[in-house]
């Protein structure tokens, strides 16, 4: 146990503070140059804003829920919380990266769920949509809409009534967020090669925001959407009840 190091951080909520306490009492706080865990205590919120804040040490993330829906968590139990790490299943994530333009700025932003891209204000956004240099939809009109990784299928992807994708497909998800036109469109699946691009058609009367899982940009012209393999996250996950089971588990829910 003693030669297993943890560094180990925590959301500041009451509750995840106390389950670290609780196992920096046991195994200690390892600085992240010399750690070979890090374990995440939290939300899926949490998790994701720790997962790019500390990729650069490459180091497997252990996540421990101590929030709502904890999908990218374990469960929390005191016990052996070192030999559940050493024997947890590894599934490796990567991102989209989000190349967002402003009037002012071009902006660079990671997502491992989905990037969003939705209404500022009480007018619908009118979008133009483009995947690898072909217009798809000249012109969507609506509250927005969202490219999810299979990861992040599950997420607000599913909240929007898009398609679950399996951990192990190719495959990105385009679904629009409340799309009065085209009222029949319903997404599109396509290859995790495409780059879509969306263009805000009206920036003056019809601002428009992106969301790249919990880190927002105001006031877009465009934003080009690729899933970046050159970077990837190790996500640790008990035997049991792994994030490939639980992605299962969606698609069978009524």
């Amino acid at each position: 146990m003693k030669s297993v190091k943890f560094h180990i951080i925590a959301d500041k909520t009451a509750r995840a503070s106390k389950v670290k306490r609780a196992l920096v009492k046991v195994y200690g706080n390892s600085p992240l140059k010399s750690c070979q865990y890090i374990i995440v205590i939290g939300g899926d919120g949490f998790m994701l804003q720790s997962l790019k804040q500390y990729q650069k040490f490459e180091k497997p993330f252990y996540g421990i829920n101590t929030g709502n829906r904890g999908f990218l968590l374990n469960a929390y139990t005191s016990n052996n919380i070192h030999q559940k790490i050493e024997r947890a299943n590894k599934v490796k994530l990567s991102p989209l990266e989000a190349i967002i333009k402003t009037k002012s700025k071009t902006k660079k932003l990671f997502a491992i769920n989905e990037v969003s891209i939705f209404r500022h204000s009480r007018q619908t956004v009118k979008l133009e949509v483009t995947v690898d240099n072909r217009k798809r939809i000249k012109q969507l009109i609506g509250d927005g809409v969202l490219v999810a990784t299979p990861a992040g299928s599950t997420a607000y992807n599913l909240s929007a009534r898009g398609p679950i994708l399996n951990l192990d497909s190719h495959y990105l998800a385009i679904t629009p967020i409340s799309p009065f036109a085209p009222r029949g469109w319903r997404g599109a699946i396509v290859s995790n090669k495409s780059k879509i691009i969306i263009k805000n058609l009206d920036t003056i009367k019809r601002p428009v925001n992106a969301v790249a899982d919990n880190v927002e940009v105001r006031g877009i012209k465009s934003v080009e959407i690729k899933l970046n393999k050159n970077k990837r996250f190790t996500v640790l996950y008990n035997k049991k009840f792994g994030l490939n089971e639980r992605n299962l588990a969606e698609q069978f829910k009524f």
